[in-house]
């Protein structure tokens, strides 16, 4: 059967869309990453600004404080929300933007609204980017928006399918999406962003994550003529708009497959009115209801729901990066950086990672959801496995020197003790006569040699110890450039 004929129709009367766009920085720029968002117009976000509820989501959309107030647990609402900018945890700066857009691809031509842009400063050095996008045009084909979400995710296209889009806003075209988001939209945050390979320990902007592609949300609404379909809900998750030759597009023509899919990545509370699809790379939401009854989906999806996504998404990078970081160490070499793994690790772990993070019976559907998908579970228990491994190791190469240090000075205790006690040199006494020496007995010669090699080693071992000290200090601090 011919592939075209298992993809149904559906239009959508409106589409909301979301992109993120994960960063490394220098942790102790943080400071500096700050003033400079404030510097560039960008507002702090706290949940005492009740005047923001209406700011920055698109038109009559309104996310209450209230509820992102009461809908994580108590332990990490004041991480995500805190209240000055010295505070540690996750600092969001919003910035109304309110322009439109157009993206050429395959032809045709795809009109988009941006409402604002955030930059949440995370962590451990990790930034967020989240670009908020509306279809500007009354009504759209469902393989429209998805080919529109497909090109416009892809940073850097590599391959020949995602190449060939030009972003447009006047006279001024962008052919990828990089050079648009640092070329125009935040043009000034490029210098803080590592963009370096590894060097002296430390990696550059995000080597480990995804292929050069943003992950993608979106809430559709439908126009109600054309129910929907599991062909419409796996091609949400796959993102599948149209092939090359511009025709709607479908990654799979296996039904059984498709099943399987959904059976996995859908959730259904809200069956037959509403699904969510949750893949590796999109999370797409999509109502029959009019938008009229969809004032509280919306400000979910804006609000509470992006938050819950936006937070499993950063321990998704988190686990990578350690995963990452624990592959590419020197053991011999990296002794220090090591300590610091360990040290991100355990902080990591107690102070952010959390198997529940709301109260809400749907946000620990959704936790649940994203745990799975996102394979939280087994990358944190590798992550467990590396520090074990990391502690082991440490304690090991600890007690080789230990062991060796013991052996040295066993020997030279127990010799220099005999000899030392029993066996006087008069010749060793005021000025030393080295013309002596040739005579020297066995035992005399046993007694010299014991405390010439006592006292070189002592001096070899100061020497060694103070050059490994200014080595490892000089590898911290070029580590500490990067960080």
């Amino acid at each position: 059967m011919d592939e075209q004929t298992k993809i149904h129709p559906l239009c959508l009367n409106q589409a909301y869309m979301t992109f993120l766009f994960p960063f490394s920085f220098r942790e102790k720029e943080r400071g500096n990453l700050v003033e400079h968002l404030r510097k560039n117009h960008f507002t702090f976000f706290s949940l005492d600004q009740r005047d923001l509820e209406e700011e920055y989501y698109g038109e009559n959309i309104k996310v209450q404080h209230e509820e992102l107030d009461q809908y994580f647990l108590p332990f990490l609402e004041y991480k995500l929300f805190p209240l000055r900018t010295d505070q540690q945890g996750f600092l969001r700066f919003s910035k109304k933007v309110n322009e439109t857009f157009s993206l050429e691809v395959h032809d045709t031509t795809f009109s988009f609204l941006i409402n604002s842009i955030d930059i949440m400063v995370c962590p451990f050095g990790i930034g967020l980017i989240t670009i908020r996008t509306e279809m500007d045009q009354e009504k759209e084909k469902l393989c429209e928006v998805l080919d529109f979400m497909n090109h416009f995710r892809v940073l850097e296209p590599k391959l020949d399918e995602e190449k060939g889009s030009i972003i447009r806003k006047g006279d001024r075209q962008f052919h990828t999406t990089n050079e648009f988001v640092f070329g125009y939209l935040c043009p000034s945050l490029k210098s803080f962003i590592i963009h370096d390979e590894k060097r002296a320990g430390y990696f550059g902007s995000l080597p480990f994550f995804e292929d050069e592609r943003m992950f993608s949300s979106g809430f559709f609404i439908t126009d109600g003529e054309h129910q929907i379909s599991n062909d419409h809900l796996f091609r949400m998750g796959q993102l599948d708009g149209k092939n090359p030759e511009g025709k709607p597009f479908m990654s799979s023509t296996n039904q059984e497959y498709i099943e399987r899919y959904l059976n996995k990545h859908l959730h259904d509370r809200w069956a037959p009115d509403s699904y969510t699809v949750t893949s590796d790379h999109a999370q797409i939401t999509v109502s029959l209801k009019s938008p009229q009854q969809l004032d509280r989906p919306l400000s979910q999806f804006m609000g509470t729901h992006h938050y819950n996504l936006m937070l499993h998404y950063f321990y998704k990078i988190m686990l990578l990066r350690m995963s990452f970081e624990y592959s590419q160490v020197q053991w011999k070499q990296d002794e220090d950086y090591v300590e610091e793994l360990i040290e991100l690790i355990s902080k990591f772990s107690a102070r952010y990672y959390f198997g529940e993070v709301s109260a809400r019976s749907e946000g620990k559907e959704l936790t649940q959801t994203y745990h799975e998908i996102f394979h939280l579970n087994t990358l944190y228990e590798e992550v467990k496995q590396t520090l074990n491994e990391l502690y082991r190791a440490q304690e090991n190469q600890a007690n080789k020197r230990h062991n060796m240090l013991l052996f040295m000075l066993t020997v030279f205790t127990v010799v220099s003790g005999i000899y030392g006690m029993n066996l006087v040199i008069e010749d060793w006494k005021g000025k030393t006569d080295w013309s002596k020496v040739p005579g020297y007995s066995f035992f005399e010669w046993i007694s010299l040699i014991t405390a010439l090699a006592g006292i070189s080693l002592s001096i070899i071992l100061l020497a060694t110890t103070g050059a490994k000290s200014l080595w490892k200090k000089s590898r911290k601090w070029k580590r500490d450039q990067y960080k």
